[in-house]
């Protein structure tokens, strides 16, 4: 079911729900189901229930508006949809935010509304969670409470609207109710046939157990394990142009993938992420063991404030970072499980992490090797920075115990130059064949450091 109807109408309705009056209460709860408006007896007695039940895995709802209203210690945010879905809303600290997460949707948003950053909300962000699953996130300035959050039907021209409201609170009131409970079930009560949010789940906690051996190789084909990083609701950096880190890098992904494959059944490729979907760090690292990987490339772009940097740089894993901008690089990538809102309670054991640093020193060392192996290989591509080309830090992407890998910034997005080619089929093919190319010679033989070329073509 879509709803046909003029944008000025949608708008001016929905300028119109901005300026109700805020209804509170003491937590987010469920809504109840509308009252339908009187019909002949045929109708069901949940019409909205009855449209989720219709609805067509081919055609999965849309989000076509978003809107904003900041009010003096209050803030209401409308999300208008397609059709009707069910959706889990829930908080979050460590930064304070708000979680709305909700089944598959297209996003149709068209101009929204930005928040000044001075009142309740900081910003937000919104894509593909995972498949099946997309998240809505709010990121707060400070603890708030969300007020009786509401699904309203279509009614004077605009469709489903997800209405919450959000209040100040303390940050004990709202360290008390954050988490990873079901939190507050939005939508029909009563619908036998609706469709389920997703259901949250926590990662589990490392196991204090021995880290394991490597697998034992065989000669047969290598297993290389190809990640392109962010992605979904997680975007990455952009360049002026608009250009987004998280469709590049899948780009050189796929190309990548394509020119391995193309070498005699040398290797088999495993993306980590095949589409635009969010994949947690912790289980990128998962994926590669999963599948037994004999290396680990992950694939990113850089950003300055400095726009007249440009050119490639290679990662690897080291406890202490080699510099400055790598830590401070190392904790943005980082930051990627916290901007998709990714629950990361008993992500740190400290038994586990001893035991684990144990089999990471000799898969480190591989690492460096194949890192320096890159830089004789990726200046026939692209521009590669002239100073400190490979650096490390602490990469929570990195830390497979018993996988070499590295992670390669492909240039800057915050540079003129680099974006431009980045846009460029060229540009990516030929990145993507330098690397296999590193591959290549990684496998054939160790690389001695006095033999890379310069680090600029």
């Amino acid at each position: 079911m879509r709803l046909g109807r003029g944008m000025t109408v949608r708008r001016a309705a929905l300028a119109a729900l901005l300026v109700l009056p805020f209804v509170t209460s003491s937590q987010a709860q469920p809504v109840p189901t509308p009252v339908p408006r009187p019909s002949p007896s045929t109708a069901p007695s949940d019409p909205i229930g009855a449209l989720i039940a219709q609805q067509s895995q081919s055609a999965p709802p849309a989000v076509i508006g978003m809107r904003l209203a900041e009010q003096t210690g209050s803030t209401r945010i409308v999300v208008e949809l397609s059709d009707p879905v069910r959706a889990n809303v829930f908080t979050l600290t460590s930064p304070n935010r708000v979680v709305i997460d909700l089944p598959e949707v297209l996003w149709r948003i068209g101009q929204d509304s930005k928040p000044s950053g001075k009142g309740i909300v900081q910003s937000y962000r919104y894509g593909l969670f995972r498949q099946g699953n997309s998240r809505f996130v709010i990121d707060l300035n400070q603890p708030a409470r969300v007020n009786m959050p509401q699904l309203l039907p279509p009614e004077g021209g605009f469709g489903f609207r997800l209405v919450l409201d959000l209040a100040p609170t303390t940050p004990e009131e709202f360290a008390s109710h954050a988490g990873w409970p079901n939190g507050s079930r939005i939508g029909p009560s009563n619908a036998v046939a609706a469709i389920p949010a997703a259901p949250v789940v926590a990662p589990p906690p490392l196991v204090a157990a021995p880290a394991p051996a490597p697998p034992a190789k065989s000669n047969g084909p290598k297993i290389i394990i190809v990640d392109a990083g962010h992605g979904g609701i997680d975007p990455g950096t952009h360049g002026g142009t608009g250009l987004q880190e998280k469709d590049i890098v899948l780009a050189v992904a796929h190309e990548l993938r394509t020119a391995l494959e193309s070498r005699g059944g040398r290797y088999k490729v495993k993306l980590t992420r095949d589409t635009d979907v969010f994949i947690p760090l912790g289980d990128r690292v998962k994926i590669a063991r999963a599948n037994k990987g004999d290396l680990f490339v992950s694939l990113h772009i850089d950003f300055n404030d400095h726009h007249e940097i440009r050119g490639a740089s290679i990662y690897t894993l080291s406890d202490d970072a080699s510099d400055r901008e790598a830590a401070k690089l190392a904790g943005k990538e980082n930051m990627s499980d916290v901007i998709a809102g990714v629950d990361l309670t008993g992500e740190n054991n400290p038994v586990a992490s001893i035991l684990i640093d144990l089999a990471q020193r000799d898969t480190m060392n591989r690492s460096v090797r194949f890192a320096e192996t890159v830089l004789t290989q990726l200046p026939v591509a692209t521009m590669v920075r002239p100073t400190t080309p490979h650096r490390s830090a602490g990469f929570a992407v990195l830390k497979g115990p018993d996988i070499p890998a590295v992670l390669i910034e492909l240039g800057y997005l915050s540079n003129p130059q680099d974006e431009a080619e980045m846009e460029t089929t060229g540009w990516r093919k030929n990145v993507a064949e330098a690397v296999a190319k590193s591959i290549d010679k990684h496998f054939a033989g160790a690389v001695p450091q006095a033999q890379r070329q310069a680090a600029a073509p």
